[in-house]
């Protein structure tokens, strides 16, 4: 590349794909393509190693099974040393109802559902990962002022005054992508009124990495497996995601030390012992969009910037990797052949293997939660049964058990057990 990495100029910068945003699925965006030779530039607004403190983002991601096979080929898994926590099983319930859905990961083979990975550790292997491969060029911080697309090339300029050519754009800048807005790609929004309470928690007894999705009327409370911090009780703690109203979100979160954990206790129980309350709380609130088309001239949408869905199934990053796997793969063969990265052809060929499977995905979150979230009677009755009449149904449970696993659908090449 022309400029060394995290440097500042006002030389031109030629690549073969700009990605914007360096975020997780940003960078791994980044690494997929690099690896297949692809020259690559990624630009974000923030300094990368600000994203690899504790206090950056308190949240934990649930990674599947054929979404971990995405990190394991680009080199990433690896990095993360013992950190993943395996799913081995998955708990639903509904309340106080005696009815329940168990998934067991042996009923389908020797693999777990997946895997939970603290987000600061999945950005720092990432990171380390992207320091290994020569044709990635890392420009931060920097923010693109102005960004020209046409039908023969697109051209960023940059705050700090230099300017970078690509065939390609990716915008991988989240929910509030402004690529995404400056190129006049509407979106559909609505907010769920609900925020996501994130803490951790350690406990007296182990969970045996059984993953405990809890409704409650005011939404999900999860229980996610973490390996914890005692080699004699492992997995002696747990990442929580306490779905509340907004309205009471704020004033949990304001609650003292005390307070909160008399809250918790009420919505956690008794089943796993005493409990322990560790580190800082974050909250965040929750909402739905999606946007028209994932694809302009010259520009592809990945992760939040085209779809951000509701927590209640642990999707939002394994659907951002799949974004990332699908576009790895068809732009590789554009690289075989020789073809313009940025071509109608191949950029339609992204938009038709993605859009399906994301709208699905959004409508079945949309779904599960305005399902759940209620206390209304005759819902709650009829909810009760169908988790009651599943896991009667072996069948129908290890279709459902597969889709946890990521592993229905068109799978992309990075996704494939090869």
């Amino acid at each position: 590349m022309v400029a060394s990495k995290n440097s500042k100029s006002s030389d031109l910068v030629s690549c073969d794909i700009l990605i914007i945003g360096g975020g997780m699925v940003g960078v791994a965006q980044a690494i997929a393509l690099a690896q297949t030779g692809v020259d690559v530039a990624v630009i974000d607004q923030i300094d990368p190693q600000s994203g690899l403190k504790a206090g950056f983002d308190g949240r934990t991601s649930a990674i599947a099974l054929a979404t971990q096979r995405v990190l394991q080929n680009i080199g990433v898994w690896e990095k993360l040393g013992s950190d993943p926590a395996p799913i081995k099983d998955i708990r639903v319930t509904d309340g106080p109802s005696l009815f329940f859905l168990h998934y067991d990961h042996r009923d389908l083979g020797d693999d777990p559902f997946g895997y939970m990975v603290e987000n600061r550790h999945m950005r720092r292997a990432l990171m380390a990962r992207l320091a290994e491969l020569p044709n990635i060029q890392m420009i931060a911080p920097a923010q693109v002022q102005s960004l020209n697309r046409t039908s023969e090339i697109s051209e960023a300029h940059l705050d700090d005054g230099r300017n970078v050519k690509a065939q390609l754009v990716i915008a991988a800048e989240g929910r509030r992508s402004p690529t995404r807005s400056a190129a006049g790609i509407s979106l559909t929004h609505w907010s769920y009124k609900q925020t996501a309470i994130v803490c951790s928690v350690r406990m007296e007894h182990s969970h045996d990495f059984i993953a405990h999705e809890h409704f409650l009327p005011a939404g999900p409370f999860a229980i996610l497996p973490l390996n914890g911090d005692d080699p004699k009780n492992l997995g002696n703690m747990a990442s929580i995601v306490w779905t509340e109203r907004d309205d009471l979100a704020d004033v949990m979160v304001g609650l003292d030390d005390h307070e909160f954990k008399f809250e918790f206790d009420q919505r956690f129980g008794e089943f796993l012992g005493k409990t322990e309350i560790v580190g800082p709380r974050w909250s965040y609130p929750l909402s739905l969009q999606f946007a028209e088309t994932c694809t302009a001239e010259r520009l592809a949408l990945i992760g939040d910037a085209s779809h951000g869905m509701h927590p209640i199934a642990g999707q939002g990053l394994n659907m951002g990797l799949r974004d990332v796997a699908v576009l790895a793969e068809v732009i590789c063969d554009a690289k075989n052949v020789g073809a313009d990265y940025g071509s109608p052809e191949i950029l339609k060929n992204y938009e038709r293997w993605r859009r399906f499977d994301n709208t699905m995905m959004l409508a079945a979150t949309d779904f599960l939660n305005r399902l759940f979230s209620n206390n209304i009677t005759p819902i709650k009755l009829a909810r009760d049964l169908g988790l009651a009449a599943v896991n009667q149904l072996p069948g129908l449970k290890k279709i459902f058990m597969r889709h946890a696993m990521g592993e229905i659908g068109e799978l992309p090449k990075l996704m494939r057990d090869e």
